[in-house]
Formats: structure tokens, sequence, C-alpha cells
């Protein structure tokens, strides 16, 4: 669904130094999952069809490394300008972009609507940035809120308190807030000094500059801002989980292979989404193919052969040109099927060092390989192995801990 008969951008503030998180790195550029914090914001405002510019605006130091960043994860629609020293003015030299066509790159369109959005928060949702566009149209300013979680108290001057807010009363102004262009845009223009110097609220300067007011439009717990170091430990574990929600088992057409496949399969059926699929790898399938074009971000190639050199090549080729690494780290554990009679380890200590070695290389592609090996005997308790191995499974796609790639797990 789109806004009606509006041309909608969106302004990321991303000029902050990060004092708070406590570390030398701005925590728009630290990394999760090995990719920057403030590439999320961008990517969740680049997948809203609707939205035709994105501007991020950086400190002077920091433009560079945003091309960088833009140029790396193939970011589109995005035009990175030069904040000022406050967010206050960091946001205006974005806006004047539009109003006063200073991109050298490109001649971007003034919106009728426009977003603003911190490039910390980057879980925000198209359904949400619907609401508080569309709210705008008719209002002329609107916010997302949240319910507050403490209660709000003020000290007196000798450090005691001396009143406390009524909670239901009040809510928490959070991001996105959307404007009519000409309104935030004007209200910054009459901005005295210090407002755009010690302000931080977008809809107080709309309702005092231009006499708007905004419509607050009730968000959802994911909105929050990534201010201190734990923020970040919980950001990325958001990540894992979102990540960790679809499988793909691919299997060549032997029989016992396919077998260990479908069993793996009905295991795993109740934790996640998965799909398995009997090909030849020697051969082009446009089936694999598809699914490489999506966003599945686990894959189980399961062969009965000590080092299938080959075969798991030309997947992590194919996973290569489908750029689906680029975006997250993608788990591929190649499950080894032992069918020998010999119950001892069929996978030796040359094999050994030639899975550590290739995991190593195509790590440097954003690609983690792990190995599991299972034993398919009849004097083996299958289902019982089968079940370890969807639980080492989890474990490994959940965890993504690069530390274990090339490690051999026994099922």
């Amino acid at each position: 669904m789109e806004p009606v008969s509006a041309a909608v951008s969106a302004v990321l503030p991303a000029g902050g130094s990060g004092e708070r998180l406590g570390g030398a790195t701005p925590k728009q550029f630290c990394g999760l999952q090995g990719r920057p914090l403030v590439s999320y914001a961008v990517r969740a405002m680049e997948r809203v069809s609707w939205i035709s510019d994105i501007i991020v605006v950086v400190s002077p130091e920091n433009i560079e490394t945003m091309k960088s960043i833009i140029e790396k994860y193939g970011h589109k629609r995005v035009t990175v300008v030069k904040g000022g020293i406050t967010r206050h003015r960091s946001i205006f030299n974005g806006l004047k972009v539009f109003a006063e066509n200073q991109s050298s790159n490109r001649l971007l369109q003034k919106p009728e609507v426009v977003i603003i959005h911190d490039a910390v928060r980057p879980f925000v949702e198209e359904d949400i940035l619907l609401k508080v566009v569309m709210a705008a149209k008719e209002h002329g300013a609107a916010g997302a809120i949240r319910p507050l979680v403490s209660t709000v108290i003020a000290s007196g001057e000798d450090g005691c308190l001396d009143h406390s807010l009524e909670r239901a009363r009040y809510r928490a102004s959070e991001m996105p807030q959307a404007f009519l262009f000409d309104i935030i845009y004007q209200a910054y223009q009459q901005c005295t000094d210090h407002d755009l110097d010690y302000g931080t609220e977008c809809l107080h300067l709309a309702l005092k500059y231009c006499k708007t007011n905004a419509k607050l439009v009730e968000g959802t717990a994911d909105l929050w801002k990534v201010t201190y170091k734990r923020d970040l430990y919980a950001a990325e574990s958001i990540i894992k989980d979102s990540l960790s929600q679809q499988i793909c088992i691919i299997t060549d057409v032997k029989e016992a292979v396919v077998q260990a496949g479908f069993l793996l399969h009905e295991s795993l059926k109740n934790q996640v989404k998965v799909e398995a699929i009997s090909i030849s790898l020697s051969k082009n399938d446009s089936h694999l193919q598809n699914i490489f074009s999506g966003e599945c971000y686990n894959f189980l190639c399961i062969n009965d052969k000590e080092y299938a050199t080959e075969e798991i090549q030309k997947l992590v080729d194919m996973l290569e040109k489908s750029n689906v690494p680029l975006l997250y780290p993608v788990v591929l554990i190649l499950v080894h099927l032992n069918i020998s009679e010999n119950i001892s380890f069929s996978i030796g200590l040359e094999e050994l060092t030639k899975i550590k070695k290739f995991a190593r290389e195509v790590k440097k592609k954003n690609i983690l390989v792990y190995g599991l090996l299972i034993q398919y005997k009849d004097h083996f308790p299958l289902q019982e192995t089968v079940n370890s191995a969807a639980a080492l499974t989890m474990a490994l796609i959940k965890d993504r801990n690069p530390e274990l790639i090339g490690q051999l797990l026994v099922a």
C-alpha cells in the first residue's frame, strides 16, 4: 500500500559521536553481524518502494565511510550529506538538499512528505512508516509514540523528590516522524540558534514555529534506539533470531541421502520453516537459484562423500552470485553422512584440514561453514542421531559463532 499521490522521502540523521556507547566507533557505524548499524536503517527505508530518496546526514569526517558502506552493500536512492554540529542542524542540512537542490550527485525532487528517522533505530517496518506519513498528510506532522516504562519524577533544589508525573497521561516520543515538507522546512528556517543547538524534538519545532499540532501514532516495541552497548547486544540478538527462521536442506538424489534429508526436515519443521530439495549440484538447478534469490540465510548440504569439493564450491559460487551474503552472514552446514560399515569416523585428518581451510577462505565472503557428521547405520538409534543433528543445527544457526567455523561436530 502506498500513500495516495504523495511524493515521500526520508532524512536519516547519523552524525552522532556515540559517547554514551562508550567506544571509539560512533554507534551508527558499529557492526552487527558484520554489517554497520546504519546500513540496517537505510535498508529499512530502501525496501519501501514508495520512498523516493533517502538522505543520510553524517559528520564531515565520516562522509567517506558512509559512501563506502553504500557501495559495499549496494544501497540505492541514497545521498550522503554533511551534518552540522547538533542534531537539529544536521536535519536542517538534510532538508536543504531538497529545498535548495544542493546535491551534486543528482536532481532530487522536493517531496510532499518527509520522514525523519534516526539511523540507530534499525527495525522500523513499512506499516508504521505508512501510518505516520498518512497522518502527516492530514495533520501536517505526525510521530510515533510508546507508553512510558517508568514514572517520570522531578527533584527539588535539595535533591529530594519534588513531584512525579501521572504516567498514564504521558508518552515517550519515538521515531519515525513525518511532516509536510513545507511545514518542517519553514520551522527550521525560523528556528532560533538556541533551538538549533539545544533542541532535539522535531515535532516541537513544527508546533512552536508553524502552529502545527502533530498527530501521535502508537508505535511498536521494536522502535527503540540503540544508545548503550547493551542495546547493540540486544539488536544483534534480534537480527540473529530473524535470520534463524528458515532453513534450506539440499541433498543429492541418492536414496540414503534423501532419506536423511527427510528425517532432518521432519525433526526441524516444528521449530523453523524448512524447505528440502534433492538436486545434482553438478547441474544448474533453477529451483536452487530461486531459493538463493530469496532471503534464506541457512543451508544444510547433505552428502555421503568424504569431501564433496566441487559440489560445495559450486554451492558457494551460487550463493556469492546471489548477493545474499552481502546483507548478512550465511550459515552453510556441510552434513557428512557416514553409511559405511566402519563405525569409526569416515573423515580423516586430511579432509578435516581441507574443511577448516575452506571455511577460513569463504568466511571472507560472509559465509560461515560448519561440519556435521551423522552416522547412518542400522545398529545406530537413527531417530536419536537425527534429533541430535537437528539440535546442533539450530544451535549453529542461532549462535552464528565465527570461532566455530571449519569444526566437525558429531551428532
